[in-house]
């Protein structure tokens, strides 16, 4: 309990610094104004969510080639902060976009993908509980998992690949943003996976134990049957 304290005051304290940096310490954009501000915040979240939805897909790989249900409880517990993270990307993005473009919502290739990414993982998660074998549910969710997956890249290369009004920071020549700017998107980017680790130690224990508690259930069911029998 003490070493999991630590872990959440160390993400605190990285969180109090990353939001003074994104509210004071980071310059206002010079066309964008204090509206940038929004922007590091929406790239935090938006790198959490992508390293939450790989490990789900890594976890989903894992269970189809081992059948273990460990791997399950990890890719169910990080798909649902993936897809929570990703919903502040898009409630960041559509703050950001009305006044850098001047509309709440425009059906852009990313802000498209991005939604769609939101809504693949949460019909994984409403499709997880539907299903109450849980070998069954491992089975059929890690296929989804890994299908929903393929738009993880496709989300990232779609202002590459075809005409966008999104901005692209991060490009082979490297970030096109002020270095104060870049410290502020880096600060928020860790402070968000910082909260993504401590949040998923939190979902794993309470998957686990609901595992546990179905497997005891099903074992004395089993027990009361054979003493009936």
């Amino acid at each position: 309990m003490v070493r999991r304290t630590g872990w959440v005051a160390i993400v605190v304290a990285l969180m109090v610094v990353a939001l003074w940096m994104d509210l004071q310490g980071a310059p206002d954009d010079a066309v964008l104004g204090a509206s940038q501000r929004i922007f590091y915040i929406h790239m935090g979240a938006a790198v959490a969510a992508a390293v939450a939805f790989t490990v789900t897909l890594v976890a989903s790989i894992g269970f189809l080639l081992s059948k273990n249900l460990r791997y399950d409880v990890f890719a169910a517990a990080s798909a649902e902060l993936g897809t929570l993270f990703t919903s502040m990307v898009l409630l960041t993005g559509i703050l950001w976009g009305r006044v850098a473009w001047g509309v709440w919502w425009t059906w852009d290739p990313r802000i498209t993908a991005t939604a769609l990414l939101w809504m693949l993982f949460s019909g994984y998660l409403l499709w997880r509980e539907s299903l109450d074998d849980w070998e069954r549910r491992a089975r059929v969710s890690a296929v989804v998992a890994i299908v929903a997956y393929l738009d993880v890249p496709l989300d990232y290369m779609t202002i590459r690949w075809w005409r966008s009004i999104h901005p692209v920071v991060l490009t082979i020549r490297g970030i096109h943003m002020a270095p104060s700017m870049v410290w502020a998107m880096a600060l928020s980017e860790i402070a968000m996976l910082g909260v993504y680790v401590v949040w998923m130690r939190i979902r794993v224990t309470l998957f686990t134990c609901e595992y546990e508690i179905v497997q005891a259930k099903n074992l004395r069911r089993l027990g009361t049957t054979s003493k009936g029998v």
